[in-house]
């Protein structure tokens, strides 16, 4: 598949457009968080998981799986995955806390964050947003339009924030479910996100005209394609790329991103279910041990 790939060109395949736009977002970070006086400087920890982030970012939105999403729902999958389950947290993690308070206090953003912060609201609105992204007239329509494909991809991007937020907010105040309450928590999210994984799974017919040659599969292309690239191509549809037929493709898409919401999940929730579970073990009294007579 790499080789057929290469006919897009580097730019196509590498966005060096958006590697420089990572480049900016490092740099400014430096500024903001590195150079810094002691008391504002960003910890190692905080450093290390925010250039994980920005590796990671480029991967998602800068390296060949951008164009193959827009070739097969499975790289498409893969990618939302990525982006909106796991990209957060690094940033979030990555960012000191006195510059999320300051954004948690500008005055006209103050009340609607702290409002669409409460988790059952950012449970909703996350889920919410995702699944309707994937309704297939909707998400034709996104892959057609540069502008509305990016503000619905970041839009979600945004709620996607404000879910991962109660769970790992570096706000002390802000931080107030229990461990027991944020597995519940994590827990009714994957619940959440299942209904719309399973009807991409099981439905019977190919959902998304994106995907199909005769359908919108060369306007998706053109997101990430230079236009004078894309008119000197022959193509014929996305067979050419890939050895799924449709249904097959659109199903391991479906499968690949309830299995990679599935580890993700998984793996907070271990790290939150073990620490608390030693807390209250060392808690409990020992037992007594019988006296000597």
């Amino acid at each position: 598949m790499w080789q057929e790939l290469q006919i897009f060109g580097f730019r196509a395949l590498w966005s060096p457009y958006y590697l420089i736009f990572i480049g900016v977002l490092i740099f400014a970070y430096f500024l903001l968080f590195i150079k810094r006086r002691e008391e504002k400087r960003a910890t190692k920890n905080q450093i290390i998981y925010f250039h994980i982030g920005m590796l990671f970012l480029y991967i998602i939105k800068g390296s060949p799986i951008d164009l193959l999403s827009h070739i097969m729902f499975t790289a498409h999958m893969v990618q939302m995955a990525l982006y909106y389950l796991f990209f957060p947290i690094l940033i979030i993690k990555g960012i000191p806390k006195w510059a999320w308070e300051r954004i948690f206090n500008v005055p006209v953003l103050r009340n609607i964050l702290r409002l669409l912060t409460k988790p059952l609201i950012a449970l909703i609105v996350f889920n919410g947003l995702f699944s309707f992204y994937h309704i297939p007239v909707i998400f034709d329509f996104a892959k057609a339009d540069v502008f509305a494909h990016a503000f619905i991809t970041v839009t979600i991007l945004i709620a996607a924030f404000l879910m991962w937020w109660p769970v790992f907010t570096p706000i002390r105040e802000m931080d107030t479910l229990s461990p027991i309450l944020k597995i519940g928590y994590i827990v009714a999210n994957g619940v959440l996100i299942t209904p719309a994984c399973a009807l991409i799974i099981f439905a019977p017919n190919a959902l998304y005209q994106t995907y199909g040659a005769s359908g919108g599969w060369i306007q998706a292309l053109a997101l990430c394609v230079p236009a004078n690239v894309l008119s000197g191509l022959e193509l014929s549809g996305p067979e050419m790329f890939s050895p799924l037929k449709l249904v097959e493709d659109q199903q391991l898409g479906g499968i690949l991103m309830k299995i990679s919401q599935e580890i993700i999940y998984g793996i907070i929730l271990a790290r939150i279910f073990f620490p608390w579970f030693r807390s209250g073990a060392d808690k409990i009294d020992p037992l007594p041990t019988e006296q000597q007579t």
